[in-house]
């Protein structure tokens, strides 16, 4: 963990943020649920920049391991950090899955499968939108997460689109 940043590092679920979730936000991230594919925020956002959990600002998945798996969910190939996300077997809806958690506020995410590109490590770390919020690259430093502008620095291609 970084100690440059302006923002606490220390991130939690807390009564005053999921009192500020959305119906949507609430389901999936308190209530395991899942929201329709394609119907969805960001399964076809192409910007740069973080992707962090609504609950608690935790930085979890960053643009340069997005891609589109064709499922209508935000996919990536890895978390921002291996620490980022905690996994756990969930075997509802009559199959093995693995659930993917936060680390810091515990909220539901989505779920890791293993048919991601093989060149990539071959995950896919399958999330739900409402689960996530999109800090484009021009705002992470006045949003106190500019550590991570040097994830951008090379790849950061799409600029001026």
């Amino acid at each position: 963990m970084s100690s440059h940043n302006s923002r606490s590092t220390e991130y939690r679920k807390t009564a005053d943020a999921v009192g500020r979730l959305t119906g949507a936000q609430y389901r999936v991230t308190q209530q395991d649920g899942t929201e329709p594919a394609f119907r969805n925020e960001y399964w076809d956002n192409h910007d740069a920049g973080i992707y962090v959990d609504v609950v608690s600002g935790q930085p979890l998945f960053s643009s340069t391991d997005k891609y589109d798996s064709g499922t209508g969910w935000p996919s990536f190939t890895r978390p921002i950090d291996a620490d980022a996300v905690t996994t756990k077997s969930d075997r509802t809806l009559w199959m093995r899955r693995t659930e993917v958690r936060s680390s810091g506020a515990d909220s539901h995410l989505g779920h890791v499968f293993d048919d991601g590109p093989r060149d990539a490590g071959g995950q896919r770390y399958c999330m739900n939108s409402a689960a996530l919020r999109f800090i484009p690259v021009d705002e992470l430093d006045a949003e106190g997460y500019g550590d991570f502008r040097q994830l951008f620095d090379t790849t950061d291609t799409e600029e001026n689109s």
